[in-house]
C-alpha cells in the first residue's frame, strides 16, 4: 500500500498578516519599556529601589485625631483608613470590644459612641474627631459593675464570652433608645448582635430585669 505523506500547510497571506502584528506588538511594549527606563531619572530609580515612596507616604497621610475614650482624652497621629475597632484595640489595648465579622454583621465590635450605639468595625477613626467614646472597660464604676454586666452574669447571658461585650454594650443602648418594652421587641432591636452559642433567652432575660429594675 502506498503511504501518502501528509502536505504541509501553505502559509496564507492572513497568517503571515497576524505573525507580523503579533511581531509589531511585542516590538513597541520593549521599546516603550526601554525609553520610560531611560528616562527615568536615576534618583527616582534608586528611590522606588529604597522604598522611599511608600516611607514618605507613611508620613505625609497620617492625620491628626482628638477623641474622649472612656473618659480619657487622647490624641493620635494615624493613617485615615485606620478604623475604630483597629485604634481601640491596637493603639489602647482595649481588647474587651471584639473583632468578629469585621463586616458589620456580628456586633461583637459594638461600642458608644456619643452615647449610641456603633459597629466599630464599619466606622473610621477619624470621622469620629472629638467624640466620646465608650468601651466595655468604661462601662463599669470602677470595681463596680453596671447593671447590665451583673445581670448577664445572673442570667447566663454568655457562654464562650466572644460576643459578650458587643451584647452588653447594645443591650445597655437598647434601654436607652426605648426599645425594651417587650421581649419581641428587644429581639428585634438585638437581632444585630449574634450569639453563637445560642444564649438569646438569657440575654433577653437580663435585659428585661435591668429595665424593670430601672437600673440602666
Amino acid at each position: 500500500m502506498q503511504q501518502v505523506m501528509p502536505r504541509k500547510k501553505t502559509p496564507t497571506s492572513a497568517d503571515e498578516s497576524n505573525q507580523f502584528t503579533e511581531t509589531r506588538r511585542d516590538f513597541l511594549k520593549q521599546s516603550s519599556l526601554l525609553t520610560a527606563i531611560a528616562l527615568t531619572p536615576a534618583s527616582v530609580i534608586k528611590a522606588a529601589d529604597e522604598k522611599w515612596d511608600q516611607k514618605f507616604a507613611g508620613i505625609f497621610e497620617k492625620v491628626s485625631l482628638h477623641l474622649e475614650v472612656n473618659g480619657t482624652k487622647h490624641d493620635f497621629l494615624l493613617d485615615p483608613r485606620v478604623t475604630l475597632l483597629d485604634l481601640l484595640r491596637e493603639e489602647l489595648h482595649l481588647t474587651g470590644t471584639k473583632k468578629g465579622c469585621d463586616r458589620g454583621q456580628c456586633g461583637a465590635c459594638t461600642v458608644h459612641v456619643n452615647g449610641m450605639r456603633v459597629n466599630s468595625c464599619l466606622s473610621l477613626a477619624v470621622t469620629n474627631e472629638g467624640k466620646k467614646i465608650t468601651t466595655i472597660e468604661g462601662l463599669a464604676n470602677g470595681k463596680t459593675l453596671h447593671p447590665m454586666q451583673e445581670a448577664f452574669i445572673k442570667h447566663d447571658g454568655f457562654q464562650c464570652g466572644y460576643c459578650t461585650s458587643g451584647q452588653i454594650m447594645s443591650a445597655v443602648a437598647c434601654i436607652k433608645e426605648g426599645h425594651a418594652g417587650s421581649e419581641d421587641e428587644i429581639r428585634e432591636f438585638m437581632s444585630g448582635n449574634i450569639c453563637r452559642c445560642g444564649a438569646y433567652p438569657n440575654i433577653v432575660n437580663a435585659i428585661k430585669e435591668v429595665k424593670e429594675g430601672g437600673l440602666s
